[in-house]
C-alpha cells in the first residue's frame, strides 16, 4: 500500500499542476508562476508521503546540498543537449534565423521545471527505487526506462522510434544518475537542463509536444535519423549516443561507490545470525 499511496499523491500533483499550466497556455508569465508552484508543492508532497509510508528520513530529497546538486545536473543537461545541437549544426541540419522569444523562454522555465520535478519523483523516486529493492539496479533501470519511453507515446507527434529513443537515452541515463548519487536532485537537474536547452534555448521540439518558441528562432531539416523529425532531436541518433555514454559514466560511478544493487537476496536467520542466500 505504501507504493499506492505514494503514486496517488505524486500523480495527483502531476495532473493538477499539468492542468493548471495547460489552462494558461499562451501566457508565459503565468506558466512560469504555476510551474514553479507545482515544483514547490511536489517536493514537500513527496517528502511527506514517503516519510509517512516508509517511516524513515527521506534522504533522496534532502535539503542539504539540494541546490548544488540540481545546479550540477542542470549544467550537465544543458551541455548534453548542446552537444546534440552542435552536431546537427555541423552537418547543416540545424539553422538559427535570429532571436526568438525571451518571454516564451521564461514560460518554458516554469513548464520544464514542473515536468522534470514531477516526472523524476514519480519514475526515479518511486518506481525505480521500489522496483530496485526487489530486482536490483540493472533490471529496475531497464524496466523504468521502458515505462518512461512508453509514456511519451501519448504526445501529439509521438512515434515508436521516439519512445524507444527516450527509453534508452533518458530513462536509462536519469535512473543511472540517481543510482550514482542516491539523490533525486541530480536527475531533476539533468532532466530540467536537457528539456530547457531543447525548448527554451534552441527552440526545438521536445518529445513531439508542439513546444513554443524559445530564445532562438531556429529550424531543423534533414534526415529523421539525425534530427528526430517531428518528435524533435530527442529522437536523434546523436541524442541516443550521448545518452548511452552518460548512462555508462553514471553507472561506472555507481559501481565505484558500491551503489549498484544486486537482485534482492533472501535473509535466513539462524541462531541469531543473518545469512544471505541468493535466489
Amino acid at each position: 500500500m505504501r507504493v499506492v499511496w505514494q503514486l496517488l499523491v505524486i500523480v495527483a500533483v502531476w495532473m493538477i499542476g499539468g492542468q493548471c499550466v495547460a489552462a494558461v497556455d499562451g501566457n508565459p508569465w503565468l506558466t512560469l508562476l504555476l510551474g514553479l508552484l507545482t515544483v514547490a508543492l511536489a517536493v514537500p508532497a513527496y517528502r511527506w508521503v514517503v516519510g509517512r509510508t516508509e517511516h524513515r528520513p527521506v534522504t533522496e530529497l534532502a535539503r542539504e546540498g539540494a541546490w548544488p546538486a540540481a545546479g550540477r545536473g542542470t549544467l550537465i543537461g544543458l551541455a548534453l543537449f548542446g552537444a546534440v545541437v552542435l552536431n546537427l549544426a555541423f552537418v547543416g541540419d540545424y539553422h538559427v534565423n535570429g532571436i526568438g522569444s525571451v518571454t516564451g523562454a521564461m514560460g518554458l522555465i516554469g513548464f520544464m521545471a514542473a515536468a522534470a520535478t514531477t516526472e523524476e519523483l514519480l519514475f526515479r523516486g518511486i518506481l525505480f527505487r521500489v522496483i530496485e529493492e526487489r530486482t536490483g539496479t540493472w533490471i529496475s533501470l531497464m524496466a523504468t526506462g521502458a515505462l518512461f519511453g512508453l509514456m511519451h507515446l501519448a504526445n501529439p507527434n509521438a512515434s515508436l522510434w521516439g519512445a524507444i529513443a527516450i527509453a534508452v537515452e533518458a530513462g536509462g541515463m536519469l535512473a543511472a544518475a540517481y543510482a550514482a548519487t542516491r539523490s533525486l536532485w541530480l536527475p531533476i537537474g539533468v532532466h530540467f537542463g536537457w528539456n530547457f536547452a531543447a525548448s527554451g534555448i534552441f527552440s526545438t521540439e521536445v518529445s513531439g509536444n508542439d513546444t513554443p518558441q524559445g530564445l532562438l528562432d531556429s529550424a531543423t531539416s534533414g534526415s529523421k535519423l539525425l534530427t528526430g523529425g517531428d518528435f524533435g532531436p530527442e529522437g536523434s541518433l546523436y541524442a541516443v549516443l550521448f545518452g548511452v555514454l552518460l548512462t555508462a559514466v553514471f553507472m561506472w560511478v555507481a559501481h565505484r561507490r558500491g551503489r549498484v544493487l544486486p537482485r534482492r537476496s533472501r535473509r535466513v536467520v539462524e541462531a541469531g545470525t543473518t545469512t544471505r542466500v541468493p535466489r
